[in-house]
């Protein structure tokens, strides 16, 4: 039996550090839409230099798109249609995550 290359090749998106994490915090903003300095207040560990690759790396990818607004100060990073699906998809496996995280938790004060 051979693994589906979709999977293989959603993996090799998702499985990338901060990856997940930008996509869905872009998908909870207003327009699907944020500041770089929003971002990296907003999403903790992540230095400017990594979320200056990343945010390049995703544009790469089709999920963001770079947004230089006249009279706005900064740069804004939005979402794709191809991001937006990607953050859509998410939602099953935080759903999933929720469930599972939670039956865990249960489990461990249980057990102590």
């Amino acid at each position: 039996m051979k693994v589906s290359p979709y999977i293989e090749a959603s993996f090799q998106v998702l499985g990338k550090k901060w990856t997940g994490q930008l996509v869905h915090y872009l998908s909870l903003c207003e327009n699907q839409t944020a500041r770089f300095s929003d971002i990296k207040r907003d999403i903790k560990g992540i230095t400017s230099r990594s979320l200056s690759l990343k945010l390049s790396e995703l544009a790469e990818e089709g999920l963001v798109e770079k947004a230089v607004e006249s009279g706005a100060s900064g740069a804004m990073y939005r979402l794709t249609e191809k991001g937006s699906a990607l953050a859509d998809s998410l939602q099953p496996l935080q759903q999933w995550a929720r469930q599972y995280m939670e039956i865990e938790r249960q489990t461990d004060k249980e057990s102590s």
